[in-house]
């Protein structure tokens, strides 16, 4: 953020944890400047120390890495997790060449995209840990009490875990390939502030992936237990840890793991045809009645947790959603993410779906690009679009996969929840929503619900976590990286509903291929050479 001291963990080094001049996205009063030791010294010392955290989840400095210049980015879930896990998938296509690494897979361990992905992942985490020492000491010392304490902790916890997911999933092989035997990440769950920390730090190695699986779960159990139940969508709450855990547990392949928790938060009856009548149990939490309102408002009912940029604070022109993703100049969009026909073209994206009409449109972006881009980020002027992290829909049809895995035979409730999120968007949802007789057996019912997933969550980042997850399955793994269309593709002819797909023009990288993790930055291995870099690289 622009009014935060950024803490750069790729070097560990650290001295301190400072807040000077500071203004919080959320607003707060600015303080002079206090370091580590006064920060939690007051009830509102703590409060913005961990908006803090939520800060450093929203942007970091970007370094290019050539001792040129630095510059406020949306690393890494202000925008980036969601750009660059789009970008190594198929189902979106890079315009131009400004994510044209992370599109054919050309990083380094120097490349900027991913070793900033990492520096800012554990700035994250960093400033979560120095934030739960200082909220367990304001406790001791009376500034908190114990429950404010404790729900402030279960925020921090909350980004840690999802800190350490989103480094799991780039940097580390799925939890199926050994059954989290395969070497994850460090799982830094103490601050790093002064020297003798940096030393500490050196002496952890990269944990095994089913021990990260394991601390991040045991997080959220923390979290789950200790945030409110309602609150704003831009701060964790019960149903957030919920459902993180539910993701969490999707990736380990642990469906019944997977329902438990669904089961807090999606009622035992529910109708598919009222799907606006499907409401958590824990905060209320709901679809919106139309496919774009979670986009119109970014505070809607829908939205479980985002993260929150406004006109003051965002990503900035080089980062921002509404700036990559739209394509209108004259609004300020850039157009250097669209669509693609590998996933417009799916015979499961029905021809009359008003997700195709509401949220994407034909259009030029600035570099002369003629294809489909995605309306879902509006606001290209100011950038204040939120970045959605976990909506409601998810949430029903991660219930829905596990369902259907964990079922020996094709599994009504898991058609019952898919119906539920495709519904809204049929033209007919009476006559055109599944039935057993949709399914021949298990194996159709889960095909249906991954692909709804990537219907309506395209453009959302989600892409890349289902091929990481599920690369070594026989019937729904890629096999790896799948290929891609060409780069800067231009053709809007090629947009057919059910139609044959264009030849692609990227080809895909093997699971074998070393290509498929991303490097350990090179900066972190010479700071740091305990941890162990990817092989090939």
């Amino acid at each position: 953020m622009k009014y935060f001291q950024k803490i750069f963990l790729v070097t560990v080094l650290l001295s301190g944890l400072f807040y000077t001049g500071c203004k919080s996205k959320l607003d707060l009063a600015p303080f002079n400047q206090f370091d580590a030791n006064s920060a939690f010294t007051t009830p509102e010392r703590c409060l913005l120390s961990l908006y803090g955290v939520y800060d450093a989840a929203q942007s970091g400095v970007y370094d290019p890495l050539n001792g040129t210049a630095t510059s406020d980015r949306g690393y890494p879930f202000g925008a980036a997790a969601v750009e660059q896990q789009d970008m190594r998938g198929e189902d979106m296509v890079n315009v131009a060449t400004f994510y044209q690494v992370t599109y054919f897979g050309t990083y380094s361990p120097t490349t900027p995209n991913n070793v900033n992905m990492w520096k800012e992942l554990y700035a994250v985490i960093n400033k979560a840990n120095i934030s739960i020492n200082g909220f367990r000491g304001a406790n001791l010392t009376g500034v908190l009490t114990a429950s404010v304490a404790n729900q402030y902790e279960a925020e921090c916890r909350f980004l840690r875990a999802m800190s350490h997911h989103e480094l799991l999933i780039h940097f580390a092989r799925p939890y199926a390939d050994g059954a989290g035997s395969a070497l994850g990440v460090p799982y830094r769950d103490y601050p790093i502030n002064n020297p003798a920390d940096v030393e500490f730090a050196k002496t952890k190695p990269r944990e095994s992936v089913g021990d990260c699986y394991a601390k991040m779960l045991a997080d959220l159990d923390f979290a789950e237990a200790n945030l409110p139940a309602t609150g704003l969508n831009y701060r964790a709450t019960k149903a957030a840890a919920i459902a993180l855990k539910m993701r969490i547990k999707l990736h380990k392949g642990d469906w019944a793991g997977v329902i438990t928790e669904g089961n807090k938060i999606i009622p035992a009856t529910i109708d598919p045809q009222n799907w606006t009548s499907v409401v958590s149990q824990v905060g209320g939490w709901a679809m919106t009645p139309a496919v774009d309102g979670p986009f119109t408002n970014n505070a809607s009912i829908e939205n479980v947790f985002s993260i929150k940029n406004d006109p003051i604070d965002n990503p900035g022109t080089n980062a921002s959603l509404p700036r990559m993703y739209s394509f209108s100049s004259a609004s300020g969009g850039r157009g250097l993410v669209s669509i693609s026909p590998i996933v417009w073209n799916l015979p499961e994206w029905t021809c009359g779906d008003k997700r195709k009409t509401a949220l994407y449109t034909n259009g030029t972006s600035n570099t002369g690009v003629v294809t489909k881009f995605t309306t879902k980020y509006k606001d290209a002027v100011t950038q204040s679009d939120w970045t959605p992290y976990i909506r409601y829909p998810e949430i029903l049809l991660m219930q829905a996969e596990a369902e259907a895995w964990n079922s020996a035979s094709v599994s009504q409730r898991a058609i019952d929840l898919l119906n539920t999120v495709r519904n809204r968007a049929l033209a007919n949802p009476l006559t055109e929503t599944y039935t057993l007789a949709s399914f021949a057996g298990k194996n159709d019912l889960i095909n249906a619900v991954l692909k709804e997933k990537r219907i309506e969550f395209l453009a959302e980042g989600k892409r890349w976590g289902d091929i990481h997850r599920l690369v070594l399955d026989p019937v729904f793994g890629t096999g790896g990286i799948p290929a891609k269309m060409p780069n800067g593709f231009s053709n809007v002819g090629a947009f057919v509903c059910a139609g044959a797909v264009p030849a692609t023009g990227v080809p895909a990288i093997p699971y074998a291929d070393y290509r498929f993790l991303w490097p350990i930055p090179q900066q972190e291995r010479t700071t740091n050479p305990i941890i162990s870099q990817n092989p090939g690289y």
